[in-house]
């Protein structure tokens, strides 16, 4: 794990990486970044962590199912999305 990480209050590294692993359960994501400051108040600090991307993929709405592809439609189905007429503002 090669996170970078801003820590100018000098946190102990325990503390980080306990951290780190509470968000990347909790997130489902790794942490590439994380940024940490102070509040102001004692022992209180803001942790601002930088997740890895995640892929999207498209949803469409076709008759009524929201399907991320159309590749479990049949060949009718797919003309018939492939015909629709786009409509602009």
């Amino acid at each position: 794990m090669n996170v970078k990480i801003n820590n100018p209050e000098n946190l102990p590294e325990e503390i980080v990486q306990k951290a780190i692993k509470m968000m990347e359960q909790e997130e489902g994501r790794v942490v590439q970044e994380l940024s940490i400051r102070s509040t102001g108040q004692p022992d209180e600090y803001g942790i601002i962590p930088i997740f890895e991307p995640v892929s999207f993929q498209r949803i469409r709405r076709i008759t009524g199912y929201l399907v991320g592809d159309l590749s479990r439609f049949n060949n009718g189905k797919r003309a018939e999305e492939r015909d629709r007429v786009t409509h602009g503002i």
